[in-house]
């Protein structure tokens, strides 16, 4: 910490002591976060006492900087992702590809990269990838053969799908509203390079792991000739219909969100993606009116508050960088340093994020980035095209290690 917060004086960003307290408070929760992951909430809890109390961040300046929309379209989605196991939907995907007739290692291969990136990209990376593992699973110990290839397999994908919409990844959501984008164009935005990079990977894993393919599909052979050409496992009737309806009418209502808020006249700074964010937590309102018993389970065990309350502080601690005005310094820095414009700053933004991505949550490096983004903003709008190499240098680069 006191490495840092000496740097970063050096360096001009953080001339006076209320500015290095900021940038040491900020680096202890990525330190923390790095080699105490247990002990990081902690630390933020701390960290936020630590700027109030020495001056270097006013109560409304933490309570400002908590992101209170994104925790609350978090929460909404959560709810919602909880009441699709309920309902048996996600049940119903894995049954229906086990059932496959005829289905050979390579068919399987391009299946689970497809639905670990559909999925991923609806209803988020961590509650598509249980799904997509329980399916890995269930075929692999059917099989007698070893899931490690198949599971690397559904994580990169997962990670890639993450990026394609706001709600496969917390921080796709939080840069799409810092960016100020609809759904619609943040998808436009996304969709082909994450599209790029899917069909890239399933190139690359079809022949890297060509050999335990190959496996999977003689097996598959031999389980038909022994079950009398039945799929993977027993066929069971899963009531889906009422999950499918909600997954659906979620994503429609949201991709259609820009045009609700015209009609509903929500314009303006204050109003931006405002029924972008409230969609989440209408819908799970109603589901919990519609399941009254299930209601108080999906607020206490499917909302993920532990880590919710990081993200909460985290951007608060973040915050103290812009009040103190460490991040306009260094975008100051980057600005006058870089030849070539915004573009030149694209390799630097990718390389940093997706390298600390790999060791460290990415919402630390969103939160770190998003306000010197935003400084750099007031000297070019062509600053923008920093957000999308933010958002696919954190999402790819978890791919790098576990």
């Amino acid at each position: 910490r006191s490495l840092a917060g000496w740097g970063a004086r050096l360096s001009g960003i953080a001339p006076d002591l209320l500015p290095m307290v900021a940038v040491c408070t900020f680096t202890s929760v990525i330190f923390t976060t790095l080699f105490f992951p247990t002990h990081r909430l902690a630390v933020a809890f701390l960290g936020v006492a630590v700027l109030v109390g020495t001056h270097a961040m006013t109560l409304h300046g933490v309570l400002r900087s908590t992101e209170l929309d994104i925790i609350l379209f978090l929460i909404g989605m959560m709810v919602i992702v909880g009441a699709l196991k309920d309902l048996g939907f996600l049940t119903w995907i894995i049954q229906t590809i086990i059932n496959i007739k005829k289905m050979t290692g390579t068919t399987f291969t391009v299946i689970l990269c497809v639905l670990s990136a559909l999925l991923s990209s609806l209803i988020g990376e961590i509650s598509s990838i249980v799904v997509v593992l329980a399916l890995v699973f269930q075929v692999c110990d059917t099989l007698k053969i070893c899931a490690t290839p198949f599971v690397l397999i559904a994580v990169l994908c997962t990670n890639i799908g993450s990026a394609a919409t706001m709600l496969g990844n917390p921080v796709g959501i939080f840069i799409g509203n810092k960016a100020g984008l609809t759904f619609s164009q943040f998808v436009f935005g996304a969709v082909p390079i994450a599209l790029a990079a899917l069909v890239s990977t399933m190139i690359v894993v079809l022949l890297w792991y060509r050999t335990n393919i190959a496996e999977m599909s003689r097996k598959m052979e031999e389980h038909r000739k022994a079950h009398q050409d039945q799929g993977l496992g027993p066929r069971v009737c899963i009531p889906h219909r009422r999950g499918f309806f909600v997954l659906t009418a979620s994503v429609l209502i949201i991709a259609f969100h820009h045009q609700i808020e015209n009609i509903l006249g929500l314009s303006g700074a204050g109003n931006t993606n405002a029924f972008l964010i409230i969609t989440p937590l209408i819908i799970a309102g109603l589901l919990m009116v519609y399941r009254p018993r299930r209601a108080r389970h999906y607020v206490e065990n499917e909302v993920e508050w532990w880590t919710l309350l990081f993200f909460m502080l985290l951007f608060a601690i973040a915050g103290g960088l812009q009040e103190q005005e460490v991040t306009g310094k260094l975008a100051d820095k980057l600005a006058k340093i870089t030849t070539g414009g915004p573009k030149a700053l694209i390799p630097f933004v990718l390389g940093i994020t997706s390298i600390g991505s790999a060791f460290v949550d990415n919402i630390v490096f969103v939160a770190a980035f998003n306000p010197v983004i935003e400084s750099l903003l007031e000297y070019s709008p062509d600053y923008s095209i920093l957000w999308w190499a933010l958002l696919f240098g954190v999402c790819f680069g978890g791919n790098i290690t576990m």
